[in-house]
């Protein structure tokens, strides 16, 4: 058994970031998963909205990303993929404009109907979040 990980988080466009963690935590839609080195392998459907965060990586600190539909797939050898539709790094995350997005989609007046708003205000809510903003 391995003392880490090796994380990859990609969308269709980019590979976001690749490296080594300790934990690896995301919100499925099952509820929240964290996996360590020596996990059992699965394959889980990420939740809309979701933050991921790779605890350990960069050098020892933490990487969090904003992701919006997808998969997180933990393979034999210690490896997590976290395939989303949609993926944003807390760093790169335009806060003003993410929290005009999420009072955009609010003033829209989120209904359980509006199934287009609610997509948009989660993915601003889960840009927020993982930038470290409270939503």
């Amino acid at each position: 058994m391995s003392n880490k990980l090796f994380v990859e988080i990609v969308s269709p466009e980019q590979e976001l970031w690749a490296g080594e963690g300790d934990m690896v935590i995301a919100k499925t839609t099952e509820g929240e998963i964290g996996v360590q080195p020596g996990h059992t392998p699965v394959l889980a459907l990420l939740a809309p909205g979701a933050v991921v965060r790779v605890l350990g990586g960069r050098e020892k600190g933490e990487v969090r990303a904003a992701v919006h539909g997808g998969f997180m797939v933990v393979t034999l050898g210690d490896r997590v993929s976290i395939l989303a539709e949609i993926a944003e790094l807390a760093e790169d995350v335009d806060i003003d404009r993410a929290k005009a997005a999420l009072r955009g989609a609010q003033s829209e007046g989120v209904s359980i109907e509006d199934e287009e708003a609610q997509a948009r205000a989660a993915r601003a809510r889960s840009r927020l979040l993982a930038a470290g903003e409270t939503v």
